[in-house]
């Protein structure tokens, strides 16, 4: 049986096309156990769309997120062997595989501008904050970044 491919479409969807109830939510993408770096990377793309609104989101949506959260870290915590990856190495692996840079890390950490480059290049250290922002960001544990 061939297996499926991750859903990283042209089109992406974005947090105001989602559902906003849970039920929509799982006709959209079902929520099951995740078996492979596929299912792994279908799960993700759509976790992914509702970082930075968790103040927006309905109940619904926030059982929702809440449970891809726990699929994904469970399939992280047995098959991905964060401890094994120099910090600043998973953070440029992360932000490569989201499209973003030096400045969107800035912006995402709410520092200066300079503050993402600067990370990146190992001129600042990232701080407990900063790690906080970017497990919750990447759904990892904060600790992965330190």
């Amino acid at each position: 049986m061939k297996k499926t491919q991750t859903a990283r479409s042209k089109t992406r969807l974005r947090f105001a096309d989602l559902p906003r109830d849970y039920e929509g939510l799982c006709r959209l993408h079902l929520p099951r156990p995740i078996h492979d770096k596929a299912e792994y990377g279908n799960t993700l793309e759509i976790a992914e769309i509702f970082a930075g609104f968790e103040a927006d989101m309905t109940p619904g949506q926030t059982d929702y997120f809440d449970l891809l959260a726990t699929l994904l870290e469970a399939w992280e915590k047995a098959n991905v062997k964060w401890r094994d990856i120099p910090p600043i190495e998973l953070l440029k692996y992360l932000l490569a595989e989201n499209g973003m840079s030096g400045a969107d890390l800035s912006r995402l950490l709410g520092g200066s501008r300079q503050l993402g480059p600067m990370i990146l290049r190992g001129e600042r250290s990232i701080t407990a904050d900063h790690a906080r922002k970017l497990g919750a960001r990447f759904c990892l544990q904060p600790g992965a970044f330190i």
